[in-house]
């Protein structure tokens, strides 16, 4: 055994944790698998600018009840030390996965123990209604305990603020202070204090569904289309619980929930991974939408903060939509509706993420609308929200990752709001004489067709995240000077805020935070962007190629072409 590993190891033998844990750790080392007991003691499991997230089990890098411990230790000292002498509170919330509900009553109990109210959701919920509850109850921070659409074999917790999002600078980085702190399980009070927790939950539901009510932009077209049939499915987890209240809200009617997967289950078992923007996770849903003449498919991950839709094609089957399609397809609805409705008067604003469509952009632009870009991750949507608030009025906004926002009484991606604004928005289009995919085809004719794809490459334990450094950091050191045979016009790192042309040998310094993300730019307008995900051991690559705008295009010929420049692309940079 490694002698620093060794060291963590008998620190935890050593420890006051639990009897059992101890057998575990035994276990695991009597077992002989050095490389799990390696990955689970190496390092500590990395309290990052989001919060937790990582395999659950015993050990340093693991989620269990230490781990979180010690963070939410932190954490609280952090809240106490910025509201000192004052009742502060915190909202907790959970997703299905398992040991979620152990963990949010672990955080509860540390919160409560140190002289925090706390509001505990009674079961599982959608994260934007936690992001909703702090806003609602004037809560200083918050956390929902889950791992989005990662493995089952994961669990986590994600931090949030006094204005409902994610913790940002410079709270993060001064919680990350405060957690490395945290040196000895001793320094965790564990003891709860059960007259500080309150549990919430139907009347919190029912002040949210009244704001996503609220959204709707075209009442008369969903009282004529009431009947569109519509497939959804949770994927085991907390849409369950909302969404179809929401589109039996917003006045539809024929909606039909995929029963195998209704039920909330943290081992996912119908499914390889819980993830909507995987075509697999909806097989069971597209089946059924085939079988039953559905128009409209949508699927949210565990926590329903993301959401996955399929769409009737004209051959009669179902096309799964990007995330840069459905967020392109919504922005183009909401700027069209608000103009329809006299609600543009220069002031709006819509936000996306810098590997997010360009198409975005070109839509708010034609409509007069501002679009801002943020590094990736809704809490810098979110932040920018903060910024300008008072100042100019949020439309909507999205990321490529199958994450949207309307409305701004929730500051994070909000699925269930979504799925209602997607139905509404088949039901415009339908009672407009035309299927959602006709109106995507209409946006491409308008506005030029744009192809994207992602790659994830998966570099698990320390080799894999050695070689993800690597890999960054010989892209920046030795790019390429052309991709599919434009030249490399940008190189844009907003690791050293800078944005390079490399044709005129300018520098220019870019204003966003400092995030490990690199773009090239090519002169034909086509864009690779990369970086190391935040919460999986995997670097992603995002490609982006455009053609232009044209009304009589042969949309196949088209999407083909764009597909070659894609693989060519993937090719040159050793990505296939």
């Amino acid at each position: 055994m490694d002698e620093n590993i060794k060291s963590v190891v008998d620190k935890w033998l050593n420890s006051n944790i639990d009897e059992s844990d101890k057998e575990s750790i035994k276990a695991l080392i009597e077992s002989g698998n050095d490389t799990e007991l390696t990955d689970s003691f190496y390092r500590e499991l990395e309290f990052g600018t989001g919060g937790l997230r990582g395999i659950m089990g015993i050990g340093s890098n693991r989620m269990n009840k230490y781990t979180v411990g010690s963070a939410t230790q932190g954490l609280a000292n952090y809240i106490k030390g910025q509201f000192a002498n004052e009742q502060v509170s915190v909202a907790i919330a959970h997703d299905s996965r398992n040991n979620s509900r152990f963990f949010a009553q672990i955080v509860s109990d540390i919160f409560s123990a140190n002289g925090i109210k706390v509001y505990l959701f009674d079961d599982l919920r959608p994260t934007p209604e936690l992001s909703f509850a702090i806003r609602e109850l004037g809560c200083k921070s918050g956390i929902v305990v889950t791992a989005s659409h990662n493995p089952k074999e994961y669990n986590g917790y994600k931090v949030y603020w006094d204005d409902g999002a994610q913790i940002i600078e410079p709270h993060d980085n001064l919680i990350i202070e405060e957690v490395r702190k945290i040196t000895s399980f001793d320094q965790i009070n564990f003891k709860a204090n059960p007259e500080l927790i309150e549990s919430i939950g139907e009347e919190i539901d029912e002040k949210y569904l009244d704001a996503v009510s609220k959204l709707s932009l075209s009442p008369e077209a969903i009282k004529n289309q009431s009947d569109l049939s519509i497939v959804f499915s949770p994927i085991h987890g907390t849409g369950i619980t909302l969404v179809p209240k929401i589109l039996e809200r917003f006045g539809f009617d024929n909606v039909t929930i995929i029963e195998e997967q209704s039920e909330p289950d943290g081992n996912f078992p119908t499914v390889v991974y819980p993830n909507p923007e995987e075509k697999e996770a909806l097989t069971l849903a597209l089946e059924k939408a085939q079988a039953i003449g559905a128009e409209l498919v949508m699927a949210t991950d565990p926590d329903a903060d993301r959401v996955g839709i399929a769409i009737k094609n004209e051959t009669g089957g179902f096309s799964l939509l990007s995330g840069n399609q459905t967020g392109a397809l919504l922005i183009y609805y909401l700027c069209l509706k608000w103009k329809e409705n006299g609600k543009l008067d220069g002031s709006q604003y819509v936000v996306k993420t810098v590997v997010t469509t360009e198409l975005i952009k070109d839509i708010a632009t034609y409509f007069g609308v501002d679009c801002f870009d943020t590094l990736t991750g809704f809490k810098h949507i979110a932040g920018l929200i903060k910024k300008l608030e008072g100042q100019r009025t949020f439309i909507g906004g999205g990321e490529e990752s199958y994450g949207y926002l309307i409305g701004d009484f929730v500051r994070d991606k909000d699925a269930v709001a979504s799925c209602a604004m997607i139905a509404e928005m088949a039901a415009w289009a339908k009672d407009n004489d035309k299927s959602l995919n006709e109106l995507l085809d209409e946006v491409y004719s308008q506005f030029g067709m744009y192809q994207e794809d992602l790659i994830s490459l998966t570099k698990k334990g320390k080799s894999g995240a050695e070689e993800i450094v690597q890999m960054m950091h010989t892209f920046r050191s030795n790019p390429p000077s052309k991709l599919a045979n434009s030249e490399i016009e940008w190189l844009i790192d907003y690791q050293d805020s800078t944005a390079k042309n490399l044709l005129s040998h300018s520098e220019e310094k870019i204003n966003f935070p400092k995030s490990n993300v690199l773009q090239f730019v090519t002169k034909d307008g086509s864009k690779v962007s990369m970086r190391p995900s935040g919460t999986e051991p995997k670097i992603k690559f995002y490609i982006s190629v455009r053609s232009g705008s044209d009304s009589e295009r042969d949309f196949e010929e088209e999407r083909q072409l764009l597909n070659n420049k894609i693989a060519k692309i993937k090719e040159e940079l050793n990505l296939l």
